[in-house]
């Protein structure tokens, strides 16, 4: 059995003469949390975007599941990338519909991405009324939706107030134990820490360091080692 739900092998990103991501090689284990961690304009949303499908790599290659990547397997991958793409004036249960019909997937699916993610007594209420938190997890479901095996979320914990960041996080938590591998990104090293079983570190589109999170280690002062070689 495939150990690795994703690889990236050399991958970089070129914006003209601008290189975003240099020689970028990750691997993510099955069924974890793999947080990429980077101060802001790093090149994590530009290395996530490639994963997602929405830049093409300049060189290198992805491998999904022991095969390299195609646009067929986006069937398989769920995504938010910054703000979620809502419909302010319909409910959660209409936004999903809009793209359950466009799938082709079952309204029952509807409910249980709206109860996975506590959204499912919203009733009437339009999204455009949802706090910031409420939206964040009403992408997620939408990225849900499909039953994805892999789930990349750019900074979900972003502008959330405390409650809000303890519910994303034990919602995350709980999708490795349904089968899910989840990477994420983040500059909020107490949140990886919380959440993820490995972390890559990029800096100035380089990993530059990968590994398994131990509960003991002080990830501030490996993080600041880590970028400040660059």
């Amino acid at each position: 059995m495939e150990k690795y739900m994703l690889e990236t092998h050399h991958v970089s990103k070129m914006f003209g003469k601008q290189l975003a991501v240099d020689d970028v090689s990750m691997k993510v284990q099955k069924h974890t949390v793999y947080g990429l961690l980077g101060p802001n304009g790093a090149g994590k949303s530009t290395l996530l975007k490639i994963l997602t499908g929405l830049l093409r790599p300049t060189k290198g290659e992805i491998v999904i599941n022991g095969h390299p990547w195609s646009r067929k397997d986006l069937k398989h991958i769920g995504a938010l990338i910054e703000s979620p793409a809502l419909y302010g004036n319909l409910t959660a249960h209409e936004n999903l519909l809009v793209y359950a019909k466009l799938l082709g997937l079952p309204e029952s699916r509807i409910r249980e991405v709206l109860h996975l993610v506590g959204l499912e007594n919203t009733g009437k209420k339009k999204a455009a009324q949802f706090s910031l938190g409420m939206k964040q997890r009403l992408g997620i479901a939408k990225a849900l939706l499909h039953h994805p095996q892999l789930l990349i979320l750019d900074e979900p914990t972003n502008g959330l107030d405390p409650l809000g960041i303890q519910d994303l996080r034990k919602l995350i938590r709980s999708f490795t134990q349904n089968g899910i591998t989840v990477i994420l990104s983040s500059h909020i090293l107490s949140e990886v820490k919380q959440l993820a079983d490995y972390i890559g570190i990029i800096q100035n589109g380089k990993l530059m360091y990968e590994g398994k999170i131990d509960e003991s280690q002080d990830l501030e002062k490996l993080f600041i080692d880590v970028v400040s070689k660059q």
